[in-house]
């Protein structure tokens, strides 16, 4: 049987690269520290450092980067991802007396402001990163609070010996802390860059600043307590922010690109992208909008996304592999992700294998649409919330976890192959503002026939100038691992049965007592998992995605019965 998987992706050729200003230079990479080692010598530092950030490389294959301060025993070091500029802003980034190092894994909105503002600081590059050294140097750990970004950073002051590491307020970027067995802390953008080392291995929690051993949550809006919210929702506010937040992600100078489900969210994306490009020809400098898409035709997507294409101009190329490729692959994509998380293994091994096809194309980064579901009350379970207030306090877990699910599959699916992904949902302001509306107006209702995500719909619903077409604006939700084509689903499962016995899963709580899997598709996924991270360390670094209010262990949109158009049948439901 062979499968093609659905997802588009609008990109923008440059005949003509135009540069940014010196000032406007992002980078994504890959990051890792050891800070005050007490077991080993200078050359073995480096050597160290330079090995363990090498497993990264995959992350920013574009140039490396090493700084080492012999006195404290410290060591930074950085794999670049240059989206603007590749001949200047190499990491880490130092202070003019080379005393304090940086390395960010990442990108700052709002570095313009502070570059103003800091008109004195002698900048040696065009890093829009590099503006959190002079942050520091005024406010010390608190410099994040200053920042509208996303990103994982470690700076290291040696006239001090301060050290502050920080990671973006939901968790976008990935990042991870370790404890070594001599007392030293180390930080990665990935696991596997601690896990040989490390006596303990940890996830650094999104929100937080980590300052000379001491955690503290920078990110607590008011919506974090949980208290539920009753402000009504304004369809302007919800337009003028998302457009504001995509716009602040236009900012590139290579080809970029959309990813271009035909759902709802990656549509609204590609849209509001494409309006800003054909209304500013001039600032994008960007002439065709070209879109790419790997499908099974037929797919829940593929009508979708073919629809969106012509609506919005683009001109439509089509990829395809096979269900034999996708498992082939789960082995690599397990590594590269880092969980063991039936769901987000799922979505990722076509995300995955897109990425590498996007990249081959010479695309440096796209958008996606990540964080509607979780914002709005997206997935089809959230129609069995018995109340308002249960629904409003399952989004915020959903919201908190982000880092665990979406989010680490955007970063770790498309980072595999050095491509980035941002996420304009996610944009703070745009998130802040949602989250304080109240849950009357978001929760769906299949009785009512209200629909997940209505209000997001309705403030894109433009009759005299649509978004979308009324088909896709007001399509059901799919799960992008149901959406690529339910073949995929049935074919993984189908497979994992055959490689997990009931003798197996009858002793399952015994051999994984972390979280022990309910399917034999998450017995397989763990096995695979434990055999590439060994370390005790990491099966506590994961956590599961489980619908709620739900009879089931499938976290399949088909799998809520009464709810999804296409539900599975009898026992199917139950799996």
């Amino acid at each position: 049987l062979k499968l093609q998987f659905l997802y588009l992706i609008v990109i923008t050729h440059l005949p003509t690269p135009r540069a940014l200003p010196p000032s406007a230079k992002p980078t994504m990479c890959g990051i890792f520290a050891i800070i005050q080692s007490r077991s080993m010598s200078e050359k073995q530092l480096r050597q160290r450092c330079l090995f363990n950030s090498s497993l990264m490389r995959h992350r920013g294959p574009d140039w490396s980067g090493t700084w080492v301060h012999p006195a404290s025993k410290t060591a930074l070091g950085h794999e670049r991802l240059s989206i603007v500029d590749p001949e200047s802003g190499e990491q880490p980034l130092t202070s003019e007396d080379n005393m304090i190092a940086l390395c960010v894994n990442g990108e700052i909105y709002n570095h313009q402001k502070w570059r103003d503002h800091y008109k004195h600081y002698p900048f040696k590059t065009g890093s829009d990163c590099e503006v959190i050294i002079p942050l520091y140097l005024e406010h010390g750990a608190k410099c994040v609070d200053y920042l509208d970004g996303m990103y994982g950073f470690v700076l290291y002051d040696a006239r001090t010996g301060t050290t502050v590491a920080a990671r973006d307020p939901i968790g976008i970027c990935s990042m991870y802390i370790g404890k070594h067995a001599d007392g030293s802390t180390w930080f990665a953008s990935e696991a596997k860059a601690l896990q040989t080392d490390c006596a303990t291995i940890e996830v650094f929690q999104p929100g937080t600043v980590y300052h000379n051993g001491e955690m503290r949550r920078y990110y607590e809006p008011r919506w974090w307590g949980e208290e539920v919210p009753s402000a009504r929702a304004d369809l302007k506010q919800i337009n003028a922010l998302f457009t504001a937040a995509v716009e602040k992600r236009l900012m590139a100078d290579v080809p970029f690109g959309v990813l271009l489900s035909g759902g709802l969210d990656s549509s609204l994306v590609a849209s509001v992208a494409s309006r800003l490009v054909r209304a500013n020809p001039e600032k994008y400098a960007f002439p065709q909008l070209h879109s790419f898409c790997i499908g099974l035709p037929g797919a829940p997507d593929t009508i979708a996304a073919k629809k969106v294409a012509e609506a919005i101009g683009t001109k439509h190329h089509t990829l395809s592999f096979t269900v034999q490729d996708g498992l082939d692959a789960l082995r690599d994509v397990i590594y590269k992700l880092e969980t063991y998380d039936v769901t987000t293994i799922r979505a990722s091994t076509p995300m995955y294998f897109l990425a590498r096809k996007i990249k081959a194309l010479g695309v440096k980064m796209v958008l996606s649409g990540e964080g509607a579901d979780e914002l709005f009350g997206g997935y089809l379970y959230f129609h069995n919330a018995p109340s308002s207030d249960a629904f409003h306090h399952e989004l915020c877990r959903r919201v908190k976890n982000l880092h665990y699910f979406d989010n680490l599959r955007a970063n770790k699916s498309t980072m595999a192959w050095g491509l980035e992904a941002r996420v304009p949902f996610l944009d703070q302001a745009f998130m802040d503002h949602v989250m304080d509306i109240g849950p009357k107006d978001k929760q769906p209702s299949r009785p009512a026939k209200k629909i997940e995500k209505a209000i997001l719909r309705s403030a894109f619903d433009t009759p005299e100038d649509p978004y979308l077409p009324a088909s896709v604006l007001w399509r059901q939700k799919e799960q992008f691992s149901d959406g690529v084509g339910y073949s995929w689903i049935d074919g993984v499962r189908d497979f994992c049965s055959q490689q997990v016995t009931d003798e197996m899963m009858g002793a399952a709580s015994e051999r994984f007592p972390v979280s022990p899997p309910q399917t034999k598709e998450a017995y397989y996924y763990r096995q695979v998992f434990e055999e590439l991270f060994r370390h005790p360390s990491m099966p506590h670094a994961v956590k599961t995605w489980v619908p709620k209010w739900s009879n089931t262990t499938d976290p399949s949109g088909r799998a809520i019965k009464n709810v999804h158009d296409e539900a599975y049948k009898g026992e199917a439901a139950k799996l």
